[in-house]
């Protein structure tokens, strides 16, 4: 088939790669965000360069001459591979095939752009990912296939979707396209009852509340772990909590956000129903482990909300 690649970052050049390195598809052209000054070049455009791939950057996927220069390449197949830009109608339609889109979730559960912090943020055990049939509303489409990946009790941000959802959903899109062109692909309506929808999850969204449980705000930290960090304010100054454990403890009597023992690998700090247990963290001057702070500063009193 020829396929159309619209993608960016690690994610889309890693799709591209593998389109263009281990399958007999012919990538007939690509397109991502237009450069950013004082950012560097987005791997998926690199790549299309070195492999002489027409590349095409563009904010206005309804620009007329973008238009026709896609209609003249006759693909078959438009690939989303990592998009944070709407494609109108008149784009998705031009392939034979139309047009497909990867979602890192279980559609209908958590449409919206980050869909994995708020899985694991809410306490989910399991999370996948979906290639769908992309319409005019967010992540609405028909579901072409989907893939499961476990969420275990200390996996974070970082190891669900680097070490799990990234690997599954590059090969996923690859058995989508198969599965399209052998014509066993299906489409499988969303189930509208089922749907949840959460925004962006920004620094708003990861301050931490010490009054709720900590099983809420183990949950908060391994789901803004690395991006954007949970938070917290100890007199006046905010910290970032990365990696942390968590023990329940229903017979401590400890405030919550009190800080219980400082030792050179940890902070435990009381919580709702147990300890906190914090090994890594990062303060204004950028230290990242409590072995290498000067926990002083921590040895008497609590965090806030």
């Amino acid at each position: 088939m020829k396929i159309i690649i619209v993608g960016q970052q690690k994610f889309g050049e890693s799709v591209l790669k593998k389109f263009h390195e281990k399958t007999e598809h012919k990538i007939v052209a690509v397109l991502c965000e237009p450069d950013v000054i004082s950012k560097s070049v987005d791997p998926i455009k690199e790549y299309a360069e070195s492999h002489k791939i027409p590349l095409f950057q563009s904010q206005n996927y309804n620009d007329k001459k973008l238009l026709d220069k896609i209609k003249s390449l006759k693909s078959d197949l438009c690939v989303m591979a990592y998009v944070t830009s709407f494609l109108p109608k008149a784009f998705r339609d031009i392939p034979k095939n139309g047009t497909i889109c990867f979602h890192p979730s279980l559609l209908p559960l958590h449409r919206g752009p980050s869909a994995i912090n708020w899985s694991i943020i809410l306490g989910s055990r399991v999370t996948g990912l979906t290639i769908f049939y992309p319409n005019d509303h967010l992540d609405k489409g028909d579901i072409l296939l989907q893939k499961e990946v476990a969420i275990n009790p200390e996996d974070t941000l970082g190891d669900v979707y680097f070490s799990k959802i990234f690997p599954l959903g590059v090969s996923a899109c690859v058995e989508a396209v198969n599965l399209i062109a052998s014509g066993n692909a299906t489409r499988i309506a969303q189930d509208e009852s089922k749907a949840t929808y959460e925004t962006w999850c920004k620094k708003s969204n990861a301050k931490i509340n010490w009054n709720k449980s900590g099983l809420e705000i183990y949950n908060l930290i391994r789901g803004c772990n690395p991006q954007p960090g949970a938070w917290t304010y100890f007199q006046e100054n905010e910290y970032f909590f990365y990696d942390t454990s968590f023990e329940i403890n229903e017979t401590l009597e400890h405030f919550p956000g009190q800080i219980i023992s400082i030792n050179k690998n940890e902070i435990s700090i009381g919580v709702n129903g147990g300890v906190l247990r914090i090994s890594r963290i990062k303060s204004k001057q950028g230290k990242l482990y409590v072995k290498d702070m000067d926990t002083k500063v921590f040895s008497v009193g609590s965090f806030f909300s």
